[in-house]
């Protein structure tokens, strides 16, 4: 029999207490190598009712039922591709492509539905699981569902539900998951010695450049990817040389490459040693895949090559190198990856990460959620002044790991009521826009007023519009500077001047020598330019203003209309607004 691992039972425990509280669906969140399949195993055995465990492939579906009877557990399996459709047991291992077909009788006396890998689970109306879902609640309407995942991060959706174990709004869009109720780190796994050490090298001779199709936050096609590749199709030999070196020089024993087209792997495999490599592709069949697994497993062969079929439901415990050699759209597609590395082994100490993207991602990095910023950006944590919640944002950091700048919107945290699951948002914003009705916050992207319904002039309009405008001028600052002035009263004030690439200027001025003048200094300057917006500075003169420049940010954009014979700096658009 099995025994539960400490954070195991601690999953199990927060299941039975959110399940015993409300039936809203929730994720259980384990990297790769936490034994999900122990916390299955529990849970399965102590439900009630029937347990319905479902998987999108059926090699997944195959490796859980065999590790859940190797605990000396009973279990059916619901298969096609695995000729097998049981139905009588008190747990089914189902593909979602069997069960979706299955007659209205296979979905009695269900209380728990588990769904494996549930980020790749489409629960859109029409998809198949929401279907299942469907005829599942038809025979009971308050059947509990799980998810697993070890990345709860869904390309081109964001996160797969909304509020975090700890607090967090992960996102207000409509999600099937509302909560995630058991987080284990990666890195919490390595430090207790459940999964092998990662040792990431950066970078081991050279590296891809794939910056024009990752930056901007623009999502590339293939076509774009192929071309990319081909224009540096001479790095790949280099590369694959490079791989062969260490995995030789440090007695390697498996090696998975990822590669980014079939194109590209094809290339690959030209330049690994003839009958020690093997490839599998999405179109490779079924027999002939299952067959090159085993091989690899048995080390009848060292390079496994793949293009984007080996992220999940992978397992190769000997493998000691990762060389990932196509850009990855996100930390946790990326943490997916390395994952294929980190299984114990006998007599394996570590497993080399060989990234060749030259992308920089962090092993550890928690998924923010959004596109980064600028390019320079890394993950940051930003305590909310208000509710002291600790915020992932993407920000810049200097030598020494301090932040400099974070480019966050809104605190994430929150509060759940105990006794009714209730959560209520924080709702601090760190940027915002303000109404120049009613002087309510709204965010960023709004487009009316969240408080009176005030139509909000999109800044990508205004700026179009000044353009056109012959009593407007629109400057983009290069440099900012920031000087104390005196006027003929002896009163010093604060003068603000930008330029653009051509030495032309903008000006704006600051008196600070009252309370009523620091605090519309505050809200009209100070909250929108600096790098950290939740900072409170206790400002008396406008020398302390102008030592602090490096805190200042600058603005995307400026716009000047005519009053007199003077330009006066009507509104300042910042890049996070474009």
């Amino acid at each position: 029999m099995y025994k539960l691992r400490t954070y195991q039972q601690e999953a199990v425990d927060r299941t039975l207490y959110h399940f015993r509280r409300q039936r809203t669906p929730a994720v259980i969140v384990l990297p790769t190598g936490a034994g999900k399949s122990l916390v299955i195993a529990e849970l399965a055995k102590i439900a009630k009712g029937r347990v319905l465990i479902l998987a999108h492939v059926k090699e997944l579906v195959e490796q859980n039922h065999l590790k859940y009877e190797s605990y000396g557990l009973q279990a059916g399996v619901y298969s096609a591709g695995l000729n097998q459709k049981d139905r009588g047991r008190k747990v089914i291992f189902g593909s979602i492509q069997s069960v979706a077909n299955a007659d209205d009788d296979f979905f009695k006396d269900f209380t728990l539905l588990v769904i494996d890998e549930c980020h790749r689970a489409g629960l859109e109306p029409d998809s198949q699981y929401a279907k299942v879902i469907k005829r599942l609640k038809q025979n009971n309407e308050r059947i509990c569902i799980l998810g697993l995942t070890a990345t709860p991060f869904r390309l081109g959706i964001g996160w797969i539900y909304n509020y975090a174990i700890r607090g967090e709004l992960k996102t207000q869009e409509m999600r099937f998951f509302k909560q995630c109720i058991y987080d284990l780190p990666l890195e919490y796994m390595i430090r207790n010695q459940y999964l092998t050490p990662p040792v990431k090298v950066d970078i081991p001779v050279t590296s891809y450049d794939f910056s024009e199709l990752t930056e901007g936050g623009i999502t590339y096609t293939m076509a774009q990817l192929e071309e990319v590749l081909h224009q540096q199709r001479r790095l790949t030999p280099l590369i694959i040389k490079n791989i062969i070196d260490i995995t030789d020089s440090y007695k390697r024993q498996g090696v998975m490459i990822f590669s980014s087209t079939v194109k590209h792997a094809q290339e690959v495999m030209e330049s690994l040693p003839k009958g020690q490599a093997r490839l599998v592709l999405g179109e490779t069949e079924a027999s002939e895949r299952d067959q090159i697994i085993d091989d690899f497993k048995r080390r009848a062969f060292k390079y496994l090559v793949n293009v984007s079929v080996l992220t999940t439901g992978f397992d190769a415990a000997h493998v000691d190198v990762i060389a990932i050699l196509r850009p990855t759209e996100s930390i946790s597609l990326y943490q997916q990856i390395i994952g294929r590395g980190l299984r114990l082994d006998t007599d394996k100490k570590d497993c080399l990460v060989l990234d060749y993207t030259g992308m920089g991602y962090n092993i550890f990095s928690p998924e923010v959620g959004e596109k980064k910023t600028v390019s320079e950006s890394v993950a940051v944590q930003v305590p909310c002044p208000e509710c002291g919640f600790v915020n992932d944002f993407w920000g810049i950091v200097d030598f020494d790991g301090n932040i400099i700048e974070h480019f966050g919107r809104k605190c994430r945290g929150g509060h759940h009521n105990p006794d009714t699951y209730e959560f209520r948002p924080c709702g601090y914003r760190f940027r915002f826009k303000v109404c120049d009705q009613c002087s309510a916050q709204n965010d960023l992207t709004a487009r009316e007023c969240r408080r009176c319904g005030n139509i909000l002039i999109d800044p990508d309009t205004k700026l179009k519009q000044a353009r056109l405008s012959k009593n407007a001028h629109v400057l983009t600052p290069d440099s900012i500077e920031m000087l104390e002035r005196f006027d003929k009263n002896g009163t010093p004030y604060l003068q603000v001047k930008y330029y653009d690439y051509d030495a032309r200027h903008l000006a704006e001025i600051h008196y600070l020598d009252n309370q009523t003048s620091l605090k519309k200094f505050n809200v009209n300057f100070l909250r929108s330019h600096l790098k950290r917006p939740e900072m409170t500075l206790n400002i008396h003169s406008v020398s302390e203003v102008v030592e602090m420049q490096s805190q200042i940010r600058m603005p995307a954009f400026l716009i000047g209309r005519k009053q007199g014979k003077f330009w006066k700096i009507t509104e300042k658009i910042f890049r996070e607004e474009l």
